[in-house]
């Protein structure tokens, strides 16, 4: 039998995600990294972007995640982010929608703003997020 590892996705109001899987591909800040079990010790830091959970029979499932952290340790790897979708459950139109009133906030704000901007930056790369995954569906 393949040894595989526990993957949980959570955020602050739930466990998005949690099931046993061949390999775990995460968006850190310093690039994209696959763990697969008995991978070493690790805390990371994660970029917003896509998660893609792989099982055994090469299913693939994919989470859009707003960033976070990412922990290894032994055969479990947990996902913390502040905001985190599967590709199933995202709204394709109101991500859309979303993207355009955060670029149109973006506009609006003087340069001065910097609390502001950062805000803004995290809710387009959020949408963006979402809308790269929303159309990937399980292989």
């Amino acid at each position: 039998m393949e040894r595989t590892l526990l993957c949980e996705i959570v955020t602050p109001e739930q466990v998005v995600y949690r099931s046993e899987a061949r390999m775990v591909v995460a968006p850190t800040i310093d690039g994209e990294i696959g763990i697969m079990p008995l991978h070493a010790p690790l805390v990371s830091a994660l970029k917003p972007g896509e998660i893609r959970v792989i099982h055994s029979d090469d299913k693939v499932e994919w989470f859009a995640i707003s960033g976070g952290y990412v922990q290894v340790h032994e055969d479990k790897v947990i996902i913390l982010a502040d905001q985190a979708a599967a590709s199933s459950q995202i709204d394709v139109e109101r991500a859309r929608q979303a993207l355009a009133e955060a670029r149109a906030r973006m506009d609006e704000l003087p340069p001065d703003e910097e609390g502001e901007i950062d805000a803004c930056v995290a809710d387009l790369n959020w949408c963006e997020a979402q809308l790269s995954v929303a159309g990937k569906k399980g292989s």
